[in-house]
């Protein structure tokens, strides 16, 4: 199954590339895709061959955020995580901030639509390119509170609090201005441009790579990015209790999910008018 969700080739010389292939769901990360991207990352991170990884979505976009439509039925979590309240958003937290700790970089090649879970994905990633018509954003605090609080970190805090308590997203262009991503390309020159910037880190000595890596990581870390977004999972647990996540909840099971997003998004006239998908 794990090869059917990502595809993995080599473009370059020292480049590994992960594709998520669930393009009839936008590449929404169930529990065996979420499994895979990690298990390719750390395959890649002891395989000498591989300097730098790129991850980019196949079909429409990146990806639509989480599976919420029965994906990860039947399916156990990737790796452990200890039980109990806030579980879920210390799971995956805990799993896209480890990206950090590998030792080699990973790049998100992002278009299309990046939400929730996929903004999750992308963020945990080194260096983050997008097109300059792909949207990001988090529509899942219209009825509850995001699982990785990173927004304030890399978006500043005005336009994080414009996007936590509107649910409204960013374009590409908007997300390298902002400093969430690094550059934009139109979508037809996206695939080559990465390919150009995943070269350059290859061509350079791997462990003086993994070195500056990590001591970038490490400034982020003494300013408690990574305590802030932790601590953030507990806001999030927090917001699985309030009334509007059970109302989102009971329409869900009454009507359906296609319908509870619909009527959480219409008053706005964007993600499902736009047809994102999941999340």
């Amino acid at each position: 199954m794990a090869d059917d969700l990502i595809l993995v080739d080599e473009p370059a010389s020292g480049v590994r590339r992960i594709t998520l292939n669930r393009p009839e769901k936008r590449n929404a990360l169930n529990h065996p895709l979420r499994g895979a991207i990690l298990d390719a990352l750390a395959d890649h991170d002891v395989d000498p061959d591989v300097r730098v990884t790129i991850i980019r979505g196949a079909g429409t976009c990146f990806s639509s955020g989480y599976d919420l439509g029965g994906g990860s039925d039947g399916h156990e979590l990737p790796f452990p995580t200890a039980p109990g309240e806030g579980q879920w958003p210390r799971h995956v937290t805990d799993g896209w901030m480890g990206i950090w700790d590998l030792a080699k970089p990973v790049i998100a090649q992002v278009h299309g639509w990046c939400l929730a879970g996929g903004s999750e994905l992308a963020t945990g990633c080194d260096l983050v390119y997008v097109a300059t018509d792909a949207r990001m954003g988090y529509p899942a605090v219209r009825f509850g509170v995001p699982d990785m609080h990173f927004h304030a970190w890399f978006l500043g805090m005005r336009r994080a609090m414009e996007m936590m308590i509107t649910g409204d997203a960013i374009t590409g262009v908007e997300a390298v201005a902002e400093g969430w991503a690094n550059a934009a390309w139109p979508v037809d020159e996206l695939d080559e441009a990465v390919l150009a910037v995943a070269r350059r880190v290859a061509d350079l000595p791997t462990e003086i790579v993994q070195m500056n890596k990590r001591a970038v990581h490490t400034q982020m870390e003494y300013m408690g990015m990574r305590a802030g977004i932790r601590a953030g999972t507990e806001l999030c647990a927090l917001g699985t209790h309030s009334s509007a996540m059970a109302g989102f909840l009971e329409k869900v099971r009454g009507e359906g999910l296609t319908e509870a997003l619909q009527a959480r998004d219409e008053p706005f006239g964007d993600y499902r008018a736009d047809g994102p998908g999941e999340v």
